[in-house]
């Protein structure tokens, strides 16, 4: 029996505009049961289920589900794949008669006689660690064969992937919130949730938050915009513009991506009207939270007649998860992977009544295999990259990272994070922690632009409410705000701190820079291996360049030459609000500084905005260190 709560839907799809409207609103539609759910056991049933689907699209039903890479010698033979475990189906779809609107809000399944959304709990989840199936070492050796194979004439391109594994737990309904944790991860993705587990059950749920369109077809024009090109974003303002820079420009980017343009014009020419191929749009860069991507549009009009089919046998797979030839990309990739694709670098999406399809290219996709008990469950997900003759393994290792920092992001559920400081019933430097919660909801995509006057009174009611009951004394506020934009606050009494802290240096650098860190959250395992020794108020950290950041629980300021420094945030640290006071009022000037300067320096200090300024003991620290 489907272990599957009624009241949560099977499907939820959340597409960009349609190309034609670009402007216009997101499409966005829930799906409750189905009718029917085609599957294709076979490579050869494929082409038949993606025209009785669209049939079934064009006479007013809803089509939602996907296709598998491995369907490819299905639609041509000359295309050679792995072969999918046995068991595994080569497509999904499940048909329905009606779709609901949906606002984009988390779903939930309210108990009989209550719509109050907000006050029902939400089942928990946590994914990770992720364990990959091709490490650094591995990476960078199939890159140099590809190179090899690249400078012997066999292709000009191929697209390498591997495959990332990691245990679920969390009840089944728990799919749908890590579903809406990943759509924030990706926001402006095609972003497609499939609860699969009445057809299949590998994978019996597929969460898709793409941001590539496969292609969109009207019944007369074909649209399709390939993703090639990839730089992670910057720690900063300043880093970050460089990063897209250095995107925009960089000869090996544009040539991956000019390279895969060619190859869909090659193919799109093949299923339409003679002369109406068109590229209107080149290298254009897209801001995502994790990295920047270069896509291009090519467009044509189809010719009259064309089965849904026959676009897919011109078409799939998209060559920009193939490479080019896309056959001879195709060969290589079944001999240097380890293991089938399956839903990733397929095709996932959406028929509508009418007729109209849009599918994109499932990328940044996670597959469920929801076996019954005791069978654990287990979620896959791929990553990879173009590699062309300009490409280097650390590179490209480099990208694998930035990509999967979507999954990262996702993994379990958190709150964002204030600890302020209350004090005979005020709150000191208010006004900046205000800001820097709400600009922690718009990174995390907790709030719309147009929500965040809606949080910012939350916030404000919430801690006046705290105010009232607080108002002697010195408190520490704790203030947390979850993805539904809910705010609680607790108050505890504020102990002393000693005059002067004592402080150990971290045994080893802090890891890299990512949103955890540039934020303020209760997820904070980034911090985990710094917890201060005893006798110790707190742990030093420094970056794996050798350059001071941060403390645990505070910013660090610096005494060099009789002028006060603090570390700037493209080392990698937290922006805390005592910091960004000082920095206003000209006490401190950022600097990046070395692990050699605390042999250099006259002062050390602590910027916490609830403690304030704690002056570090440097002549207990220094004698703990090793001479420069």
């Amino acid at each position: 029996m489907l272990d599957q709560d009624p009241a949560l839907p099977t499907a939820l799809v959340d597409f960009p505009p349609p190309p034609e409207a670009p402007q216009g609103p997101r499409q966005r539609w829930r799906f409750d049961r189905p009718s029917r759910w085609l599957v294709a056991h076979d490579p050869s049933q494929v082409a038949g289920l993606l025209d009785a689907a669209h049939t079934l699209a064009q006479g007013g039903q809803w089509c939602v589900g996907w296709v598998a890479y491995e369907a490819a010698p299905g639609l041509n033979p000359h295309l050679p794949v792995k072969a999918l475990p046995p068991g595994q189906p080569y497509a999904v779809w499940a048909v329905f008669d009606q779709a609901l609107a949906w606002d984009g809000q988390p779903v939930a399944s309210p108990p009989a006689g209550n719509d109050a959304e907000a006050d029902i709990p939400r089942p928990l989840w946590q994914a990770g660690p992720w364990q990959a199936d091709l490490d650094q070492s591995a990476i960078e050796q199939k890159v140099e064969q590809i190179r090899s194979l690249i400078q012997a004439g066999e292709v000009y391109q191929i697209n390498l992937t591997g495959q990332l594994h990691s245990p679920f737990q969390g009840e089944p309904a728990a799919l749908w919130p890590w579903f809406m944790a990943l759509r924030r991860s990706q926001p402006q993705s095609y972003a497609v949730m499939l609860d699969a587990r009445a057809a299949c059950r590998v994978p019996g749920a597929v969460l898709s938050v793409s941001p590539e369109l496969f292609f969109d077809w009207d019944g007369e024009q074909i649209t399709t915009r390939p993703m090639k090109g990839t730089a992670p974003r910057g720690m900063d303002a300043d880093s970050d513009v460089a990063a897209a820079e250095h995107l925009r420009t960089s000869p090996k980017e544009r040539a991956e991506n000019l390279m895969i343009v060619d190859l869909l014009r090659n193919d799109l020419s093949r299923v339409a009207e003679v002369g109406s191929v068109r590229v209107p749009d080149l290298f254009e860069l897209h801001a995502l939270p994790t990295v920047w991507q270069m896509t291009s549009t090519v467009t044509a009009r189809s010719r009259a007649g064309l089965r849904l089919s026959e676009v897919f046998t011109a078409l799939f797979p998209c060559g920009s998860v193939t490479g080019a030839p896309k056959r001879q990309a195709m060969h290589h990739i079944a001999r240097l992977e380890r293991s089938a694709r399956g839903v990733y670098c397929g095709a996932v999406g959406l028929m509508a009544p009418g007729g109209r399809v849009t599918f994109n290219v499932p990328i940044r996709t996670v597959t469920v295999d929801t076996l019954p008990p005791p069978a654990p469950w287990r979620a896959h997900c791929g990553i990879g990259s173009g590699i062309t003759l300009d490409a280097t393994g650390a590179g490209e290792a480099r990208e694998w990272q930035a990509k999967r920092a979507f999954l990262h992001r996702a993994d379990a559920p958190f709150h964002l994070l204030e600890s302020l400081r209350l004090e005979s019933g005020q709150f000191a430097r208010l006004p900046a922690h205000l800001a820097r919660v709400q600009d922690a909801a718009r990174a995390f995509h907790f709030a719309d632009e147009d929500q965040l006057p809606t949080l910012a009174h939350r916030v404000s009611d919430t801690l006046s409410a705290l105010a009232r009951t607080h108002p002697t004394g010195v408190h520490k506020v704790r203030l947390l705000v979850d993805d539904r934009l809910h705010v609680t606050a607790e108050a505890a009494p504020l102990p002393d701190t000693a005059a002067s802290i004592r402080v150990a240096l971290a045994a080893q650098p802090m890891p890299p820079a990512d949103a955890f860190i540039r934020h303020k959250t209760t997820r904070r395992t980034a911090y985990t291996p710094f917890a201060p020794p005893p006798g110790c108020f707190d742990t030093l950290l420094y970056n794996a360049s050798g350059e001071l950041t941060e403390f645990t629980i505070g910013n660090l300021g610096l005494q060099l030459d009789g002028q006060w420094y603090t570390p700037p945030l493209s080392c990698g640290l937290l922006p805390g609000v005592m910091r960004a006071t000082l920095l206003s009022e000209g006490h401190l000037q950022e600097r990046r500084l070395t692990l050699d300067d605390l042999h250099h320096a006259q002062g050390l200090a602590l910027l916490n905005s609830v403690r304030g300024w704690l002056t570090v003991e440097l002549s207990a620290l220094l004698a703990s260190l090793t001479p420069p």
